[in-house]
């Protein structure tokens, strides 16, 4: 079954179904992701899952904002099926498994970078997989705007 893509028709079905109105912004990626975080977050307080496209849009939002944030290539972060992105300023690998691995889900993320969640309670709860010494996102989260 082949990957539906975020667009703004995908987009604006979602935001229909929350009762938000259509969105307003540019058609390209970026602006997509931007709001495909806005309207995941909206579902997530109606109580509503997500389409699959808007939540990786959302996903790839955080992601970027996080790499920009901590640039580097010491960490990878990985949110599955979704999204990776390497940051962290550091020693990086280059083959094969790096040695610092952060890995959630798309939830868990969204609720870390907007602060709903911290990251003590994500990793004691197994909601966050972390190892290697450089793999403690926490003076990272939550993001800001």
């Amino acid at each position: 079954m082949p990957r539906q893509q975020l667009t703004r028709d995908v987009l604006d079905e979602q935001r229909a179904a929350l009762g938000l109105p259509p969105h307003t912004g540019g058609d390209d990626p970026a602006d997509l992701r931007r709001a495909a975080l806005d309207t995941a977050l909206a579902a997530h307080a109606a109580g509503a899952e997500p389409a699959r496209p808007v939540l990786r849009g959302a996903v790839r939002e955080l992601l970027d904002r996080l790499a920009e944030l901590a640039p580097g290539r010491s960490v990878e972060v990985r949110v599955p099926p979704y999204a990776a992105v390497q940051c962290v300023a550091g020693p990086h690998h280059t083959r094969g498994t790096p040695p610092n691995v952060v890995e959630m889900d798309a939830p868990t993320l969204i609720a870390l970078a907007t602060g709903s969640l911290t990251w003590t309670a994500a990793v004691d709860s197994g909601r966050v997989r972390a190892s290697g010494p450089r793999a403690d996102l926490s003076g990272l989260l939550p993001l800001p705007e």
